[in-house]
């Protein structure tokens, strides 16, 4: 059989307790590892902890995903699975905004009420009574307690790196966009080399910022243990990154797929999902250079 007018219902699967293990064990090897990194130990087993985490979560990502590239292939997918799919993705993405909305309340949070309560203004100012010298100033260098966190020298100068990077993953979204419409017409050599581009302008983002991590915490002081602005600063860039790289991943293996034959005008949901999770990091970044670097 060749088609399901219905429903396609798979066989019992083992990737889904495999991803269980791998994110359970991924997430207690990163919390050991800020533990330790917090408690100032020298040697700490959260990075192997991570690590093997993280490789049963690549072995369950290339193994699920290619029984459902095989499936879909093998002409098993209905209509009414592909729409599963797209309503599928939209809730993830949506999961996503959520997952960051948290954190950008968080520095919202610090910016508009706890920074200013504890500088003693609004309703809760009495705060002030615990740092009475500190002055509330954004982005915050002077924490009230200097003796419990070590300040940074300075910020990230917003229009260097991050500007450059703003203009990289702004580009992606229209070259992303032009191998879509490539793909669309059935032009196999524009979406590849449009992808292609993508792809290497996502890797460039995550380079330049590797060069920033490394100028912040060698050059300015600017650590996860700085205060709330630095921790603010690196979960909320960190964990964008993480996405980026995630991200231009997924087109990686878009592009493999395109050269092996795969995808055409009507059956591209693969690379649509993709293209969807790629702009929704572009959008994140944009909020994250305006809210973060900037203001």
């Amino acid at each position: 059989m060749t088609t399901h007018e219905q429903y396609y219902v798979p066989a019992q699967s083992k990737w889904p307790i495999i991803a269980t293990i791998g994110m359970a064990t991924a997430v207690y090897g990163l919390a050991t590892w800020f533990n330790d990194m917090s408690a100032q130990r020298a040697e700490s087993h959260g990075p192997l902890i991570f690590s093997i985490g993280g490789l049963f979560l690549a072995y369950m990502l290339f193994g699920w995903f290619g029984t459902v590239i095989k499936e879909s292939r093998g002409g098993l997918y209905s209509p009414q699975m592909d729409r599963s799919f797209r309503w599928g993705m939209t809730w993830f993405i949506f999961s996503e905004v959520m997952f960051f909305a948290a954190f950008f309340g968080a520095l919202f949070y610090v910016r508009v009420f706890a920074g200013p309560w504890l500088d003693g203004e609004g309703a809760k100012g009495i705060s002030s009574m615990l740092w009475p010298d500190f002055d509330f100033r954004w982005p915050l260098l002077q924490n009230p307690d200097p003796g419990q966190f070590k300040p940074a020298s300075s910020v990230i100068d917003p229009w260097h790196l991050p500007l450059i990077n703003t203009i990289l993953l702004v580009s992606s979204s229209f070259t992303l966009t032009f191998a879509h419409h490539a793909l669309k017409h059935g032009k196999r050599g524009a979406i590849k080399a449009w992808l292609a581009l993508t792809i290497l302008l996502g890797f460039a983002f995550l380079g330049f910022q590797v060069t920033e991590y490394i100028e912040a915490y060698e050059e300015l002081g600017l650590t996860l243990g700085s205060g709330i602005y630095g921790s603010t600063f690196f979960m909320l860039t960190g964990f964008h990154g993480a996405h980026v790289t995630i991200g231009a991943i997924m087109l990686t293996v878009m592009l493999v797929r395109i050269m092996k034959g795969h995808f055409d005008a009507e059956h591209q949901f693969g690379f649509e999902a993709a293209s969807w999770y790629w702009h929704f990091v572009d959008v994140v970044w944009l909020a994250l250079f305006v809210f973060v670097y900037v203001l």
